[in-house]
C-alpha cells in the first residue's frame, strides 16, 4: 500500500518570553493511502500542534519548523515555499478545523467560503462553483442547500456548521483529510452522523483520514491505526484493534481505564491518571510520562528507546510489567 504521508522526527516550537519552546519533539509515523489514523492523548499533548506543522499552518501563528521531514505524496512540504503550500492546502490535502463558528468567517455567506476554494484551485465561474458548493452540502447531508448557501455561519446550527466545514475541505476531493476534534462541542446523536460521514466519504474517495480526538471511543470506532501522543511525544502507536486490546505503555493503559464501562457494576469510582500534563518549558528529563507512572523507576530518567510490539512501536522500559497488568475497562 501506497504512503500518502510521512512525518520523521518533526520538531515544532514556538516563539515565547523564555525563548523557543518545542511543542512537538521528534514525532515519526506515517499515513498509507485509504488508511485513518487517531491520534490522541490529554490537551497539550501536541496533536493538534502536528497537524498544523503538517499543513504549514504553524508559521501563522508565531511557530517554526526547526528540523525534520514532513513527505507528502513523496515531497518534502517543510522545504515549499508558502505559495507552493497554497497550492498544496486545500486541493491536495485539506483540514477541518476545531471550532467551525471560528474557523468560518462570521461576514461571508456559507457560499462564498465554499466557492472561494474552488475559484482559486480549479478557476471555476461563479455559477458552477455554486453549483458545485450545492452539490458538496447535499453530499454532507445539509438539507435545503440551496437556502444554505445564502446564509452565514451564526445562521447554523453546530451540527450545521460542522458540516460546512467538512463541504469546503473535500471541495477539491484531497487526498488526505486532517480532522482536528471534528465532533467537539456536539451532542451524541450530531456525534454518530459526523463519524459515519467520514467513513462514507473515506471509502468512496479512497481517501486518507488524520483525526484529532482526546475521545478514546471515537479512536475505536474510527481508527485502523493508533498514535498516543503526551507531552510532545508518541508515547506509542500500532494497529487500533491489537492495542485495545492490550497496550504495552502505562499512559496507553491509563487512557484505556478511565473511560467509562457500559458493563459491570454501578457505583465503581472511575480511575484516572495522577497529575497533569507538564508545561513544555519544563519537561521531566527522559520520560515525559513518568512522574505519573506508577511504573516508574530510576531508569526512567533515561530516554526509552522505540521498541517494536506485536501492535507497533512502544517507548517504555516497563513493557513487560505493563503487559502482565490486565486493562480494566
Amino acid at each position: 500500500m501506497a504512503r500518502i504521508l510521512e512525518v520523521d522526527h518533526l520538531v515544532t516550537a514556538y516563539r515565547g518570553k523564555q525563548g523557543m519552546t518545542k511543542v512537538v519533539d521528534g514525532v515519526t509515523f506515517h499515513i498509507d493511502e485509504g488508511e485513518t489514523i487517531c491520534i490522541v492523548g490529554e490537551s497539550g499533548s501536541g496533536k493538534s500542534v502536528t497537524s498544523l506543522s503538517i499543513m504549514r499552518l504553524i508559521e501563522f501563528e508565531n511557530g517554526q519548523l526547526l528540523d525534520g521531514e514532513i513527505k507528502f505524496k513523496g515531497e518534502d512540504l517543510s522545504t515549499k515555499t508558502l505559495d507552493e503550500m497554497r497550492k498544496i492546502r486545500g486541493s491536495e490535502m485539506a483540514m477541518i478545523f476545531q471550532e467551525p463558528l471560528t474557523a468560518l468567517n462570521p461576514v461571508f455567506t456559507i457560499g462564498r467560503q465554499i466557492t472561494e476554494a474552488l475559484n482559486f484551485h480549479f478557476s471555476m465561474s461563479k455559477k458552477e462553483s455554486l453549483i458545485k458548493a450545492e452539490t458538496l452540502l447535499n453530499q454532507v447531508g445539509i438539507s435545503e442547500p440551496k437556502t444554505r448557501l445564502k446564509q452565514y455561519p451564526h445562521e447554523l446550527s453546530g451540527g450545521m456548521r460542522q458540516r460546512v466545514m467538512i463541504a469546503i475541505a473535500l471541495a477539491c476531493e484531497p487526498k488526505l483529510l486532517i480532522a482536528d476534534e471534528p465532533t467537539t462541542a456536539l451532542d451524541v446523536t450530531i456525534e454518530a452522523q459526523i463519524l459515519e460521514l467520514l467513513r462514507s466519504l473515506r471509502k468512496e474517495r479512497n481517501m486518507s483520514i488524520m483525526l484529532i480526538t482526546h475521545d478514546i471511543g471515537v479512536a475505536a470506532e474510527m481508527a485502523d491505526r493508533l498514535i498516543i501522543m503526551y507531552a510532545g511525544k508518541i508515547m506509542e502507536e500500532g494497529r487500533a484493534d491489537e492495542l485495545f486490546d492490550q497496550p504495552h505503555h502505562p499512559y496507553t493503559k491509563g487512557l484505556l481505564e478511565s473511560v467509562p464501562s457500559m458493563d459491570g457494576e454501578r457505583g465503581i469510582t472511575l480511575k484516572t491518571i495522577r497529575g497533569s500534563i507538564p508545561s513544555l518549558n519544563n519537561v521531566p528529563t527522559g520520560c515525559r510520562f513518568a512522574p505519573r507512572c506508577s511504573f516508574a523507576t530510576e531508569k526512567c530518567i533515561e530516554e526509552p528507546p522505540y521498541i517494536a510490539t506485536p501492535a507497533g512501536t512502544v517507548a517504555c522500559w516497563h513493557v513487560d510489567q505493563v503487559v502482565a497488568c490486565e486493562v480494566e475497562v
